[in-house]
Parts: C-alpha cells; sequence; structure tokens
C-alpha cells in the first residue's frame, strides 16, 4: 500500500514538472507577455516554411474531401428527396468541421514534424547553446517567430482547404450527380453564416494552430541529441498534435454549441 501511494506521488510530481516546463516554454517564447519582437523578415520566412510549403497536401486533400461529401451526402440526402440541399450539407460540413480538423491534421504530420526534426537537429549540433554563448536569445530569434507563423499559417490554410472543397463538390454534385447548379449555390448562400459557420471555423483553427506549434517546438527543444532522440519526439509531435486537434475540437464544438 505504501509503495502504491510512493508511485502514484511519483507520477504525480512528474506530471507537475512536465506541466511547468510546457508553461515555463510557453512564456518564454511569448517574451513573458511581451510578444514577437524580432524582424520580421525571420517571421515571413517561417511563414513561407510552413504555410506555403504546406499548400499543395492542403489544396489537394480539400478538393478530395469536398468531393467525397458531396458523393456520400447525395446518396444519403436522396432518400430522403433533399438531395438539392447538397451544397448547403458540404459547405457547412467543411466550415465547421472538415476544413479546421483536417488542415489542422495535415498541418500536424506536414509542418509540425518539420518544426521538431528542425529544432532537434539544431539541439543535436548545439546551434541553441552556440546562440546563448553569443549573447542571442534563441526564443526570440529561433522559438517565437515559428509560433506566431504557425498561429497565421494554419488560418489561411482552413479557409483554402474549405473553399477548394466547397469547389470540389460543386464539381461532383453539378457536374457528375446532375444537381442543379442553381440549387447548390442558393441553398448553400442561405444557409451559411458569416459569424456561426466561417468565424467560428477560423477560430477552431487559430486554437489548433498555436497549441500543435507549441507542442512540435516543445518536443523539438527536449529531444535528446542523438538521431533516435530527434524521431521520438517527430513522433510524439504527430500523435499527441492529432490527439489533442481532435480534442480540443470536441471541447470547442460543445461550447460554440452551447453544450458546456
Amino acid at each position: 500500500m505504501i509503495s502504491y501511494i510512493i508511485n502514484l506521488g511519483d507520477k504525480a510530481l512528474g506530471l507537475c514538472q512536465a506541466l511547468g516546463q510546457w508553461g515555463v516554454f510557453l512564456l518564454n517564447i511569448l517574451n513573458w507577455g511581451r510578444g514577437f519582437k524580432g524582424p520580421c523578415g525571420r517571421l515571413i520566412t517561417q511563414v513561407f516554411h510552413l504555410g506555403v510549403l504546406s499548400l499543395p497536401i492542403i489544396l489537394v486533400a480539400g478538393v478530395f474531401v469536398g468531393m467525397v461529401l458531396a458523393l456520400q451526402g447525395y446518396y444519403i440526402l436522396s432518400s430522403y428527396g433533399s438531395q438539392e440541399v447538397i451544397g448547403q450539407m458540404v459547405a457547412l460540413s467543411l466550415l465547421r468541421e472538415f476544413g479546421p480538423v483536417m488542415s489542422a491534421l495535415l498541418f500536424v504530420g506536414r509542418a509540425g514534424s518539420a518544426l521538431t526534426a528542425e529544432i532537434g537537429l539544431m539541439k543535436t549540433t548545439e546551434q541553441l547553446s552556440a546562440m546563448e554563448i553569443m549573447g542571442v536569445d534563441p526564443y526570440q530569434r529561433v522559438f517565437s517567430p515559428r509560433l506566431w507563423a504557425g498561429v497565421i499559417s494554419l488560418p489561411l490554410l482552413t479557409i483554402l482547404f474549405s473553399l477548394l472543397g466547397i469547389y470540389g463538390g460543386a464539381f461532383v454534385a453539378v457536374e457528375i450527380l446532375g444537381i442543379y447548379e442553381g440549387s447548390y449555390w442558393a441553398n448553400m448562400q442561405h444557409s451559411v453564416l458569416f459569424v456561426d459557420d466561417v468565424l467560428k471555423g477560423v477560430f477552431k483553427a487559430l486554437v489548433f494552430a498555436f497549441v500543435c506549434t507549441w507542442i512540435a517546438l516543445f518536443h523539438g527543444w527536449r529531444a535528446e541529441p542523438t538521431s533516435q532522440g530527434v524521431s521520438l519526439a517527430t513522433t510524439a509531435t504527430v500523435v499527441q498534435g492529432s490527439l489533442a486537434v481532435l480534442g480540443l475540437d470536441f471541447v470547442l464544438t460543445a461550447v460554440m454549441l452551447g453544450g458546456f
């Protein structure tokens, strides 16, 4: 019984220590509330690496997700004689859920893993230590631009994902399934609300971007300075980032719908 209590206490202390490390790391990146003060050139460079280089997979995935939604929705709605509202279904599904969630999952797999590997390699080659010796703050020069670049990039990628998905769904619905084009767009315009659907989806993407980039940077910073350590850190980023997206999606959806 005593050994069980001791083990439980060790785990609780380990959890508190881990939470403290996560929190102190984030506060150092945010410069204790003063935000990003580095040159904008580094921020723009990271937006290119995290956002622009993620465009191909985001755009292709958006088109195919929209096409699949239209195809599946048609066969479900046609059994109720409501196939004309397929545009409404595709748009709301993408803007509220599939756009933010799928974009975040793809962002973690592409940009998040790259961030962790990059930071882990910098730690392995002692570049971060060298910056500290030269009096350069690695949090301001390395971590902060990457955090804010992720926060900027993912919402924009989410918007493009949803937009391409809507047009992909329109192609399947109108050109392949024979839905009247006017019905597709008219029902969508009448049902989609800017604040309740578009802005809430973008807000989800902002939360996902902040958390996923934070996770990627932390695991890169804490990676063991070996090839195996960087590999394990990259895997942890993808796994924990994906689970964080799914868990936060439930919480945010419940809050937005008034479930809590």
